[in-house]
């Protein structure tokens, strides 16, 4: 007997006691710019055990400004951006090639809380994404070694041929550079905080760039 989706979709909920702890949150305590509750909220999720909280979802669009989505893992967030990194020529990247511009979405269960993150994106200089890649595990760079990626795969077996000589690769020469390499870093014109709350009062609180370069901060109705 197959699987009724619509039955499973009706048996679950979101935000259990026993996982999700729904805290206070104070938008007037906010701090002035986006990043310092950013940092905050993720080092909480770290510490409230969220899984894998530096993962995200990134959505672009391509030339026609058909919309695509897919989960990254967050490099980093400083003065310079929101980064993550790929291939120049992956899906991805030739979608900002074309429109530069991307949403970012983190959702931490464990706190009920979600942060929203809209801007134009810029690749940054080589040796930064250089830098960026040979800060990680050989893992990683074996992954981008193997290259080609979002094109079509002949079969599985090509892909364990070319992964295995890209591990040897890796971990012979540790500093292998891999030129199509990119540190990708979006400049936020727009940062939504999100608490849930139990009694469905979440609280929206947006972060708007302005004019002068500052931030104006306004709340949302849920």
């Amino acid at each position: 007997m197959g699987t009724d989706l619509h039955e499973l979709l009706r048996s679950l909920r979101v935000w259990d006691d026993a996982v999700t702890e729904l805290r206070a949150f104070d938008p007037a305590t906010a701090p002035p710019a986006p990043l310092g509750l950013f940092t905050a909220w993720f080092a909480e999720a770290v510490a409230a055990g969220q899984t894998e909280p530096h993962t995200m979802s990134l959505a672009t669009s391509d030339a026609e400004g058909r919309p695509d989505v897919r989960t990254v893992m967050l490099h980093g967030a400083d003065a310079d951006g929101w980064s993550f990194a790929s291939h120049s020529h992956s899906r991805k990247g030739g979608h900002l090639a074309a429109r530069p511009y991307a949403a970012l979405g983190f959702y931490w269960p464990v706190l009920g809380r979600q942060v929203r993150v809209r801007g134009a994106v810029a690749a940054a200089p080589s040796a930064a994404g250089q830098a960026d890649l040979h800060a990680r595990s050989t893992g990683a760079l074996a992954a981008a070694l193997t290259g080609r990626q979002s094109e079509v795969l002949g079969s599985v077996a090509e892909l364990a041929d070319a992964s295995e000589a890209a591990w040897e690769r890796a971990q012979r020469e540790p500093a292998a550079p891999v030129a199509s390499w990119t540190l990708y870093r979006l400049v936020p014109e727009e940062v939504e905080f999100f608490q849930g709350d139990a009694r469905r009062r979440h609280v929206r609180l947006r972060y708007r760039r302005a004019d002068d370069g500052g931030w104006v901060r306004e709340l949302l109705w849920p």
